[in-house]
C-alpha cells in the first residue's frame, strides 16, 4: 500500500504539468498541419500557370478534370487551415484536409519516401484533431462553453 501511496505522490505532479501543456499541444498540432497545407497553398496561388501545368501533366486527380481539380484544391489549401488554425469547425477542417492529404497522395503516385511518410505524419496529426478535437484553445471550444 505504501508503494502505491509514494507511486502516486511521484506522479501526480507529472500528470498536472501533462494536463497544463495538453491544450497547447492541441494547439501546436492545429498550427504545425495548417501551416503546412496553406503554404502549398499559397505556393500554388503563386505560380498559377505552375500550378495547372502540374494537374494537367503530374497530378491525376480522380473524377475531376484538372483544371476544376487545380482550383478545388488551391481553395481548399488556403481555406480550411484557417479555419483548422483558428479551432473553428475544426473537425470539419480536419476531415476535408485528411480526405484531401488521401488525394493526394493518391494523384501522385510517384511521392515514395519522404514525400510519403510526411502525408502519413499530416494524416495521423489530422486523424488527432478530428478525434480528440481542437482542444481548449479554439473558437470550437469557447462557443461549446457558451452554449451550455
Amino acid at each position: 500500500m505504501n508503494l502505491c501511496r509514494t507511486t502516486n505522490t511521484l506522479i501526480r505532479p507529472v500528470l498536472r504539468v501533462l494536463d497544463w501543456l495538453a491544450p497547447w499541444v492541441d494547439l501546436l498540432v492545429r498550427l504545425w498541419v495548417a501551416n503546412v497545407f496553406f503554404k502549398s497553398g499559397l505556393l500554388k496561388l503563386d505560380s498559377w500557370w505552375k500550378t495547372l501545368v502540374q494537374f494537367e501533366r503530374d497530378f491525376h486527380v480522380p473524377l475531376l478534370p484538372p483544371e476544376a481539380a487545380a482550383y478545388l484544391g488551391t481553395g481548399i489549401e488556403l481555406t480550411m487551415p484557417v479555419l483548422l488554425a483558428l479551432g473553428l469547425g475544426a473537425r470539419l477542417a480536419a476531415f476535408v484536409l485528411f480526405v484531401f492529404n488521401i488525394v493526394a497522395v493518391i494523384s501522385f503516385p510517384e511521392i515514395g519516401g519522404t514525400g510519403l511518410q510526411l502525408h502519413q505524419l499530416w494524416g495521423i496529426l489530422l486523424l488527432v484533431v478530428l478525434t480528440r478535437g481542437p482542444g481548449r484553445i479554439s473558437i470550437d471550444h469557447y462557443i461549446a462553453g457558451r452554449c451550455k
